[in-house]
């Protein structure tokens, strides 16, 4: 799906931004260009750096082990 119309950026492109350390919106325009010019895919821009920071924090949480005694 296309994010950036000014840029035909995807969202493709995006995630991958983000997974290579992009962390802000300004961030993402300067690695594939999105988010650079009219500024009307800022708001799916955050949306996918959430999606991805939730993810990161899920994959992070240590999983629950038995306590042997």
């Amino acid at each position: 799906m296309f994010v950036c119309l000014c840029t035909g950026v995807t969202s493709h492109d995006v995630t991958e931004c983000v997974a290579n350390g992009a962390r802000t919106s300004k961030q993402i325009a300067e690695a594939c260009g999105a988010g650079g010019d009219c500024g009307r895919c800022r708001r799916t821009l955050r949306a996918i750096l959430a999606a991805h920071a939730e993810v990161a924090v899920e994959v992070d949480e240590p999983t629950p082990r038995a306590v042997s005694r």
